[in-house]
């Protein structure tokens, strides 16, 4: 079994439906309303999981309702929470979502997960046995992203960072990390001064641009390639990002190749996107499989 550590955050998604997305000033009559856990960090964690992994979390909660409901969740989907760590001096993240006409807006409050400091993700690695693969994204301090990436590098752990939400990255960042998995959106932030072709062949085999139902683009280094996504109805595709991301990950930590892993990460989205909610979808291993073979 793959050990993973999710370097990230955790926090309680406020999720309202409608048929239509208000524009500035205007009130909008909505269909439903749901508290689901969420934060890109638990999702690919549980994600993971889910998908066979022997899974780490760490981040970090408040001492409130929201908080001990995403701890009771991480342990419910098999999520190691160990390092995990309740704080009393500031409330739980949230993450503020609307779903309409197809797709997703989110406003993101980060609360405790931007206390995660280098030196506490440090010490968790640290104390980690024989980690497979690091997973880490940015609604946690950008500090903490550099210094976890140096830090794995020189110690030979994989690093995939997901690059969400968008924000520039330091050259050596990005060299550090052995995985980058933006959108085409955050590309565009990474890489402002290349075009999208420019930057996958500056970069073979470690950036790869998610295109949504076309699928992902890469770079082996000879050419540019696309594993396209599996066309199915969406219902709700918040968490595809982070459920594409954590089955990459778990695929390549258990030595599948580059294609064999994209495939499966794929799948995996696409299975994701076709219940309610950034966890709701997400699969067992065993769907994945059956819809593979």
């Amino acid at each position: 079994m793959s050990k993973i550590c999710v370097i990230g955050s955790c926090s309680m998604d406020l999720v309202v439906t409608s048929d239509i997305r208000p524009k500035a000033g205007e009130t909008v009559l909505g269909t439903a309303f749901k508290t689901v856990p969420g934060g890109k960090g638990a999702n690919q964690a549980v994600a993971a999981s889910r998908l066979g992994a022997n899974v780490y979390m760490v981040g970090k909660v408040g001492d409130d309702s929201y908080g001990k409901a995403i701890v009771d969740n991480l342990q419910a989907n098999g999520v190691n929470t160990e390092y995990m760590e309740t704080v009393t001096y500031k409330e739980s993240g949230t993450a503020h979502i609307v779903l309409a006409e197809g797709d997703n807006s989110i406003v993101v409050i980060k609360g405790a997960n931007d206390d995660i400091s280098p030196d506490y993700a440090k010490k968790a690695i640290a104390e980690l046995p024989s980690i497979d693969i690091v997973l880490i994204q940015q609604e946690i301090p950008e500090e903490t992203v550099e210094e976890v990436c140096r830090y794995c590098r020189a110690r030979h752990i994989p690093v995939m960072l997901n690059p969400a939400p968008a924000r520039p990255l330091k050259a050596a960042t990005i060299e550090d990390a052995a995985y980058v998995t933006p959108n085409e959106h955050e590309a565009s932030i990474l890489f402002p001064d290349r075009t999208k072709e420019e930057a996958l062949a500056d970069y073979p085999g470690k950036l790869f641009i998610t295109e949504g139902k076309k699928g992902v683009r890469y770079s082996d280094g000879a050419a540019e390639r696309l594993v396209p996504a599996f066309p199915v109805e969406a219902i709700d595709t918040t968490g595809a990002g982070d459920t594409f991301n954590a089955a990459f990950a778990v695929a390549l930590a258990e030595g599948q190749d580059i294609e064999q892993a994209l495939l499966f990460a794929n799948r995996a989205a696409s299975l994701s996107v076709q219940k309610f909610g950034a966890q709701g979808g997400m699969p067992s291993r065993e769907e994945v499989e059956e819809l593979l073979s």
